[in-house]
């Protein structure tokens, strides 16, 4: 079986970039925060299964739980970045973007004790207008990025990128790492987790990834969030149909679909699935 990579995006629930129209940044210290319940659970479902993934964690989480940081680290996961506090990258300017993700990987290599080689940009918002980002990632010393989505979205994607692990610069040495989709219509269906992964059936999710496994004879990368196995979150009543729906979708369901697909599949850390286009 070809070992694909399993990626937790390490926020909670009020931070979601679809949130922010209703949450400001100046509430998140007053708001409950559940990210260490939510992954105590998933490392309990990792040991269970005997899987190491990669966490791509955010700084301002990492700063108020270094503990749990820590823990991923001691047992054996990959910590990675998802910047300081989840500004979508199309949000900033070139200055701003490497502040952040210096700031971001000091905090984490301080707490964690290790190097980090690994980023994704929040709502994966590396695209076609903003590439420098790219040069920007491999200055500031990371070995790959997991910021571009091939896909047509209303919020992000770049859906005429490379479907599998590219150099965006062929005279750099940074790797990018798309999560996962299946070619089907002439076009890219997302099928590497996250709302979609809540919206198939699970066998629709489970049959996408085995075609990405056996008849492109790649690895997958799959994704999901703390919050996405919390369905006692608070729920925020101020959204509108489209945000609720999308956020709140077979939370109740999504513990057990990850328990199955961690069965079903190989797994490893993004780093030591993807180590020779690394080295």
């Amino acid at each position: 079986m070809i070992r694909n990579a399993l990626t937790i995006d390490v926020e909670d629930y009020f931070q979601v970039s679809a949130f922010s129209p209703y949450i400001p940044r100046s509430e998140w210290e007053v708001l409950p925060c559940r990210v260490e319940r939510n992954v105590d659970r998933i490392l309990a479902l990792l040991d269970e299964n005997g899987i190491k993934a990669t966490f791509f964690t955010l700084g301002w989480i990492a700063e108020r739980y270094p503990a749990m940081v820590r823990q991923l680290v001691a047992n054996g996961h990959e910590l990675a970045s998802h910047g300081y506090a989840h500004h979508r990258v199309t949000e900033m300017n070139p200055v701003q973007f490497r502040d952040d993700i210096i700031r971001s990987k000091q905090l984490l290599e301080d707490i964690g004790g290790l190097p980090i080689a690994g980023y994704r940009a929040p709502s994966f918002s590396i695209g076609s207008r903003n590439l420098w980002a790219l040069d920007c990632l491999e200055e500031a010393g990371y070995r790959y990025s997991s910021s571009i989505y091939p896909v047509r979205h209303d919020h992000y994607g770049m859906p005429e990128a490379p479907r599998f692990a590219f150099h965006p610069n062929p005279s750099g040495k940074l790797l990018e790492l798309p999560v996962t989709t299946v070619r089907m219509f002439g076009r890219n269906l997302p099928s590497g987790g996250g709302g979609y992964f809540r919206l198939w059936p699970y066998a629709v999710s489970r049959w996408f990834l085995q075609r990405v496994n056996t008849v492109d004879r790649q690895p997958v990368i799959f994704y999901f969030h703390p919050w996405e196995i919390d369905p006692d979150q608070p729920r925020q009543q101020a959204i509108n149909f489209k945000t609720r729906f999308r956020h709140y979708l077979n939370l109740g369901r999504m513990e057990k679909r990850l328990a199955a697909l961690t069965r079903h599949f190989r797994w490893g850390r993004m780093d030591q699935v993807f180590l020779k286009q690394l080295t």
